[in-house]
């Protein structure tokens, strides 16, 4: 009697291939962010975004840190060190006209953290997703500010 074995292959760790930016051109990422807090989803209802938008021309291989850099370009509120940025995607409900959001990374200007190198493709952004960033100001001892690191259990 013969034995019929099967093997299953776990791909579902996909290894990030580098970018030629040279070659490759940029995708058109609409950022928008507030102080404190993320933008509402109502801001986002009926073909509606936020006015406050920063566009960025980048690459799917961009970390949170690289965004956050260009970001505290054009602004100065957000250049203090200690500042936390809380990043989230927004993006279409594909059951529902409504948008949903999904936090993704929170990093710190100043200080490195776990969210540091995460590229936009490894947290499954989809060009035609916006970026909805929270900007907080700086805390006493490096502390995040209240809600910004809710459910995520990582220390900083």
């Amino acid at each position: 009697m013969a034995t019929i074995e099967s093997v299953v292959e776990d791909n579902s760790r996909e290894i990030e291939k580098p970018i030629d930016r040279e070659k490759t051109c940029p995708l058109l990422l609409r950022v928008f962010c507030s102080m404190g807090r993320h933008h509402s989803l109502m801001e986002y209802a009926r073909g509606n975004t936020p006015t406050n938008e920063l566009q960025i021309y980048t690459w799917m291989d961009a970390t949170l840190k690289e965004l956050t850099s260009l970001v505290k370009e054009v602004n100065p509120d957000a250049r203090r060190k200690g500042t936390f940025f809380d990043f989230a995607i927004v993006y279409p409900d594909p059951r529902n006209p409504t948008y949903r959001l999904r936090d993704i990374g929170t990093t710190c200007s100043g200080r490195k953290t776990a969210d540091d190198v995460s590229t936009l493709a490894s947290k499954k952004f989809t060009i035609g997703d916006y970026l909805d960033i929270a900007i907080a100001p700086p805390r006493g001892a490096g502390q995040p500010p209240p809600g910004m690191m809710r459910n995520r259990g990582r220390p900083y």
